[in-house]
């Protein structure tokens, strides 16, 4: 199998579990060095984008939830791996992991990637509310009907909080986690000087959730919701520049055009503001006992350059960080191929087991 191989200058994030702190100064990268041969694992070092921007690439499946009564949808590859359920965030769908799921499914996961309710082909909820907690009762119920008792979670941006709080809610449900680019809870006194977000990036967030009807209002026809969703993938600088072209925008912001479902996806913003948008209280904290895997995208310039400092002291039990080269928000779009070898490799013994 493989392992991850840092500079020679810096520590590796396995002798951080045997007391050597994991932190990683200035610009540092990680490089994945592939030690298998080819009667161990399947090729993952190489993630062919060949039809990655065609949306009926996978099968999607349909799961309606037992009390709500709204339907998620969600794609399943491979049945019988080890199961791997990957959340995407704002303004994203299912669709931003679409040039991973072949070659994590084809390594021996069970590739799980719903849209969150009211994303994508999922329905908005009933009861108007589509923040954190909600949209976990709503992974756990899909989980439930999959038969899957524990699972490794991966989660960037919403979806960091998302499968931080089952980890935190149902911690002997997950065997592993990997966390990249989510916003994470702060402790001023443990993390003097460290802050997530870049200054004057955060207009959208207080638009979204304390004046959604009006910002939607204004977005009044299909073209001008992708329009405004495209800006976070192109002149926000989310992503690091010349990770998306033209058609790969496209691709990501076409299911925005819908206006509920645009709509619905300002819930978890209006969540933090509201707490009657709240489907429960969150679960998510410093200090949780599931061994995380850490990925950054340092060219992000709205979670900001601190992120990797704070998620080493969020995630006490993890592997990295690791700062990814020329890689922005969007890890599983813009790093595909380090995205799935460092998950491959972070879950090896899972897979091995699995055989």
């Amino acid at each position: 199998m493989g392992r991850w191989i840092p500079p020679k200058t810096h520590r590796s994030a396995r002798n951080a579990a045997n007391g050597a702190k994991a932190r990683y100064p200035g610009g540092m990268t990680a490089t994945f060095q592939s030690m298998a041969t080819p009667e161990e694992t399947p090729d993952t070092t190489r993630v062919e984008h060949g039809d990655d921007r065609d949306p009926g690439r996978f099968q999607t499946h349909r799961f309606t939830m037992p009390v709500l009564g709204h339907s998620l949808a969600y794609v399943r590859e491979n049945a019988g791996g080890v199961p791997l359920l990957l959340v995407h965030g704002w303004p994203e769908t299912k669709r931003i992991y679409w040039r991973v799921i072949e070659p994590l499914a084809a390594a021996g996961f069970e590739v799980l990637v719903p849209d969150l309710r009211g994303f994508g082909d999922s329905e908005p909820s009933p009861d108007g509310k589509h923040d954190v907690v909600g949209c976990a009762n709503d992974l756990l119920a899909l989980l439930d009907h999959l038969g899957h008792d524990r699972v490794v979670l991966v989660g960037g941006d919403l979806g960091g909080p998302i499968v931080a709080h089952l980890a935190g809610f149902a911690p002997d449900r997950v065997a592993r986690m990997v966390v990249f680019n989510a916003p994470l809870p702060l402790d001023p006194d443990r993390m003097p000087g460290l802050s997530l977000g870049t200054a004057g990036t955060f207009d959208y967030f207080l638009r979204q959730g304390t004046d959604a009807d009006a910002l939607a209002a204004e977005l009044g026809t299909a073209q001008q919701r992708r329009r405004y969703v495209a800006t976070f993938y192109t002149s926000r600088l989310w992503a690091h520049p010349g990770g998306f072209d033209d058609a790969s925008v496209a691709f990501h912001v076409e299911p925005f055009g819908d206006a509920a479902s645009l709509r619905a996806s300002f819930g978890a913003y209006e969540s933090v503001f509201n707490p009657s948008l709240r489907s429960g209280k969150n679960s998510w904290g410093i200090g949780g006992p599931v061994e995380t895997l850490i990925l950054f995208g340092p060219s992000d310039h709205v979670i900001g350059p601190h992120f990797d400092l704070i998620a080493e002291i969020v995630f006490p039990n993890h592997v990295g960080p690791f700062r990814l080269r020329d890689c922005g928000h969007f890890v599983p779009w813009e790093a595909a191929a380090v995205f799935v070898n460092a998950t491959v490799s972070f879950c090896r013994d899972l897979l091995r087991d699995r055989r």
